[in-house]
């Protein structure tokens, strides 16, 4: 699990798991619910890690302001 601070209340919570038998990457934004506690919001994207290298060469080539 990785946290991608997005604002004073939220993160970018970035997950890997299984789902019904799939090797899944969870993108989502998560909010401060207060108290500490940290809930999922409806922004968000799942994926097969198969995905994951055409995923990653997507959004680099937004690093040098190509797009």
């Amino acid at each position: 699990m990785a946290d991608i601070i997005k604002n004073s209340r939220e993160v970018i919570r970035v997950t890997r798991g299984e789902f019904k038998g799939h090797d899944m990457v969870n993108v989502r934004v998560f909010f401060d619910a207060g108290e500490g506690e940290m809930k999922p919001g409806k922004q968000g994207v799942a994926f097969r890690a198969a995905l994951l290298p055409d995923v990653l060469d997507a959004l680099n080539q937004f690093m040098g302001g190509n797009v």
